[in-house]
């Protein structure tokens, strides 16, 4: 049945009236959850009226799409719950804008950001092509780097966001071998610099041998493209590491895997991802993503596939109607979105679907699950998309991808796709609330904690299967309740059986190579990127994160990051009882 506001959680509401719902000119909310739901559905389905093939079926398609979104099966992403059917329509949730080596292109590109921004979006760039700090600029005196140019983009979006409903964010990169690459790896070293950006950065197939056989690699201008120093790999990647253990930043990408599976690599070569680091994408691209609920297809300790591949097609069928419908906020980002009209079909509630099946995060099953899932939905997904191409179209750039000589799932066939990726796993922050399950594929952040809000309210958690299977073993009461408030866990508490601890496992409890494995299992069958963070502990070693990043290169990620249990200050997810040790969960840290 669809949702009214009495089955939607208070957490839910909370975020939906704050941010969604819509409100009148005195801030009074105006707008309940099923008609953000009716609004968003009627206005996505208008776009089957642009084709003859389904302009028929408006009313039919806006019926299939409320019901999917009021059940919470599925959720699109946030600009298109808040802006479909409203003056913006602005609908993607990222995008990706080239910087070139001059004055102009930078501070096109600040303006460019500034109107994604506005909408909600967040964006990335590669600042590689930017010439080193002290080199020479032609008219007089020298540049001041591509992390000084990064200074004025934070700066700028600091102040966008301030009076923003969503906040746009952003992504930093630089490649490997730019002269200024120690600089920017060490950039966010001291708390409160570049806090509107993630930093990750671009190293290749060559970089990562160059480390393992201790070797040094040539830093190029870029300007010049002429050689300037020598570096040691081994040190650089040290480096890396040691930063990433102080406090989450910098992730890495591996760019060589990246455009391995570029499906339109004649249009160029990818440089960068959105904000989250999930979804790579080409200059001037956006990308509009929704999630799959999992926990919503675990029936009776089965999944349930019939239902999977019904929600899989009328969740392309959603998406690739957000394409039409948007208003995108450059001409640019048209041109480009309609000749590869990507999307992102991702799940959340993993973590959930795993419990009710009584099956461990952090076991060869739960990976195997992991696998089994994703497969069907990718495979469901290009499905669907081949039956959109049929009656709509392929993308324009059809003929030059790849996919027109290799699919994983069409091979040797020439079958026309309508959308030249499918599938992401986006991080699902707000609307993993909304459905209130667990963020992406992330394991249970914790059975009980709280979370602080941009708009400083404080949600408060206790898990409802946990609660739900306590009282089935006569164990729920005020003195268990109290110690799982405290450490957010069930693993040292004597009271509960070994069989509900192996089910029960949240990220703190799970070693860093099952977080690898769980990543590497669901990249295998994903078009684009996976948005995840691997939880270390606080005594965690630089060591341990150089095996982590190793670990996800060999295992076929497509980039990877971590966060040690409280090495940052001013997080947004913590244990309720544990206020001083404020942690975070990747669905929030890297959005």
């Amino acid at each position: 049945m669809p949702k009214s506001k009495r089955d939607l959680s208070k957490n839910a509401l909370l975020i939906l009236e704050q941010r969604y719902l819509i409100k009148n000119k005195k801030g009074r909310v105006i707008e309940k959850p099923e008609d953000l739901f009716r609004r968003a559905a009627k206005n996505i389905a208008l776009a089957d009226a642009k084709y003859k093939s389904s302009m028929k079926n408006v009313k039919k398609t806006e019926e299939e799409f409320y019901n999917l979104m009021a059940s919470l099966d599925f959720l699109p992403n946030s600009p298109t719950l808040l802006n479909a059917g409203r003056k913006l329509q602005q609908l993607a949730a990222c995008f990706v804008l080239p910087i070139e080596d001059d004055i102009s292109s930078i501070f096109k590109t600040l303006h460019d950001t500034a109107l994604i921004h506005k909408t909600g979006a967040g964006t990335g760039f590669n600042f590689s092509k930017l010439r080193p700090k002290g080199d020479i600029i032609e008219s007089a005196g020298f540049t001041s780097g591509p992390v000084s140019f990064m200074k004025i983009f934070d700066a700028a979006t600091e102040q966008i966001k301030l009076g923003g409903t969503l906040r746009g964010a952003n992504m930093g990169i630089l490649n490997f071998d730019h002269p200024d690459i120690e600089d920017f790896i060490t950039v966010k070293s001291k708390e409160n610099i570049l806090t509107n950006f993630n930093v990750s950065v671009a190293i290749t197939n060559k970089f990562i041998e160059a480390v393992k056989k201790n070797k040094p690699y040539n830093l190029i201008n870029p300007r010049t493209k002429k050689f300037v120093k020598k570096e040691s790999a081994r040190r650089i990647f040290r480096i890396i590491c040691e930063q990433a253990w102080l406090n989450g930043d910098p992730g890495v990408i591996f760019t060589d895997r990246i455009n391995e599976f570029n499906p339109t690599p004649k249009l160029g070569a990818i440089e960068s991802t959105d904000s989250c680091g999930e979804q790579p994408l080409l200059p001037y691209e956006s990308c509009n993503l929704g999630s799959i609920n999992l926990s919503n297809i675990a029936e009776n300790k089965k999944i349930n596939f019939e239902k999977l591949k019904k929600i899989t097609h009328t969740a392309v069928h959603f998406l690739d109607n957000v394409i039409d419908m948007c208003d995108y906020p450059l001409k640019e980002n048209r041109k480009i979105v309609y000749k590869n009209r990507k999307i992102g079909l991702g799940v959340m509630g993993f973590a959930d679907m795993l419990v009710k099946l009584s099956i461990a995060y952090d076991s060869e099953e739960g990976v195997k699950t992991a696998g089994e899932v994703m497969n069907f939905i990718s495979k469901e997904a290009s499905v669907a998309s081949l039956q959109l191409a049929q009656k709509r179209g392929a993308f324009s750039e059809w003929k030059n991808s790849v996919w027109n000589r290799k699919s994983r799932y069409f091979k040797g066939c020439h079958m026309l796709l309508r959308n030249a990726t499918r599938t992401t796993i986006a991080p699902t922050g707000t609307i993993s609330i909304i459905a209130d399950v667990s963020s992406g594929i992330e394991p249970l952040f914790a059975l009980s904690y709280a979370r602080r809000t941009a708009e400083g309210k404080t949600l408060v958690y206790f898990n409802e299967e946990l609660k739900k299977t306590l009282n089935q073993y006569k164990l729920y009461n005020d003195e268990i309740v109290e110690k799982i408030n405290k450490e957010g866990s069930i693993q040292n508490i004597t009271e509960i059986p070994e069989e509900l601890k192996k089910t029960f496992v949240v990220g703190s409890d799970i070693a860093p190579e099952w977080h690898v494995r769980m990543q590497a299992a669901f990249q295998k069958y994903v078009d684009n990127g996976i948005s995840k963070t691997v939880t270390l502990p606080k005594d965690a070693s630089v060591e341990d994160v150089e095996k982590i990043f190793m670990m996800a290169y060999e295992l076929g990620c497509k980039g990877i990051s971590v966060y040690r249990y409280g090495s940052r200050e001013g997080q947004v997810i913590y244990l309720s009882s544990k206020r001083d040790e404020q942690i975070t969960l990747s669905g929030f840290l890297r959005k």
